[in-house]
C-alpha cells in the first residue's frame, strides 16, 4: 500500500475548507442581502398598515354611547379593533351592518382569547342592527379622530368602505386597515398579537 501524496492531501484539505467557509460565509451574506433588501418571509409580514408614528389616545377616556368612560388601562392586555364609519343611515346602512357582521365573526374566531379583545364602534349605528355582546359604542371627538391616523380614505383606496384600526393594549394606534379590508387579514395580525402579548 502506497501513502497520500502529501500535495494530493492538502489540496483536498484546502478544497474542503474553502467549501466549508464559503458554505458558512455564503448563507450569512445571502441572510444580509435579504434583510436589507427589506424581504421578509409571508407569515412574519402585517397584513395591515403599519402605523409609523402611532396614534396615541392613552391620556384620553372617550364617553361610551351609556354615557360612561371607556379607559384603556382598565383591561390590562386587551387590544381593541376600532372602527369609526363615515354615517350609516339611508344608502350606507347595509355597509355598515356588514361591517358590523364582519368585526363580530373576527371577534368569535378568536375564540379563547376573545375575551382579550374589544371591538369599538365610533359614532352611530345602523338602523335597526343587532349589537353584539363585545361591542362598545363610543361617541365620536376630535381626539379619537386624531388617535386613529388617515380616518378618511386616501387616494387609490375604495372610497365606500370604511378602515379599521388595531390599537395596543395602553392606547396607541399601531395597524390601519384600508377601506373595504379583508376582515380575514385583520384576523390574521390580531390572532399573532395576541400571541405574543
Amino acid at each position: 500500500m502506497t501513502p497520500p501524496d502529501p500535495m494530493q492531501v492538502r489540496s483536498r484539505n484546502r478544497r474542503m475548507l474553502l467549501v466549508l467557509f464559503l458554505f458558512f460565509f455564503g448563507s450569512v451574506l445571502l441572510a444580509g442581502l435579504l434583510r436589507f433588501s427589506g424581504w421578509r418571509p409571508e407569515g412574519s409580514k402585517n397584513k395591515g398598515e403599519m402605523l409609523s408614528p402611532y396614534g396615541d389616545m392613552r391620556g384620553h377616556a372617550p364617553q361610551l354611547r351609556d354615557g360612561g368612560a371607556y379607559r384603556w388601562k382598565d383591561s390590562p392586555r386587551t387590544w381593541r379593533i376600532a372602527v369609526m364609519p363615515r354615517e350609516c343611515d339611508g344608502a350606507r346602512a347595509q355597509a355598515c351592518t356588514r361591517l358590523l357582521g364582519d368585526l363580530d365573526k373576527v371577534w368569535q374566531l378568536m375564540g379563547k382569547d376573545a375575551d382579550r379583545v374589544h371591538v369599538l364602534w365610533i359614532g352611530a349605528l345602523p338602523p335597526g342592527a343587532t349589537v353584539p355582546s363585545e361591542l362598545r359604542v363610543l361617541q365620536p371627538d376630535e381626539v379619537l379622530r386624531a388617535g386613529l391616523p388617515r380616518a378618511r380614505a386616501a387616494a387609490g383606496e375604495n372610497p365606500d368602505g370604511d378602515a379599521a384600526w388595531l390599537v395596543d393594549p395602553y392606547g396607541f394606534t399601531v395597524l390601519r386597515y384600508a377601506p373595504g379590508f379583508d376582515p380575514g387579514d385583520l384576523r390574521t395580525d390580531l390572532a399573532r398579537l395576541l400571541k405574543i402579548n
